[in-house]
């Protein structure tokens, strides 16, 4: 790696995937609050991450539905109201 080319919070980051609970040592400046220990031992900053490589349906050849905020149940809640609106008419 070329010396002064990256930003000086330039530094080895664990991306944890909470879908597939797979863990990705990278090289990154995203800003944490969080560390743990890598499989080498050492401690290292965590960003947490809902979906990558290891539980993106187009590298995994699976498709499910993930669903952190709710959004399904809103959205399923919003389509059987408005059939009971449009059926009561």
């Amino acid at each position: 790696m070329k010396k002064d080319i990256h930003p000086k919070e330039y530094r080895q980051v664990i991306f944890s995937d909470g879908t597939s609970g797979k863990d990705f040592l990278i090289g990154s400046t995203v800003k944490t609050t969080k560390t743990a220990k890598w499989t080498n031992g050492k401690e290292y900053p965590v960003f947490n991450v809902e979906i990558s490589s290891a539980s993106h349906p187009f590298y995994t050849g699976q498709s499910k539905t993930i669903d952190t905020a709710g959004r399904v149940e809103k959205f399923k809640t919003r389509a059987s109201a408005a059939k009971t609106k449009k059926t009561a008419k």
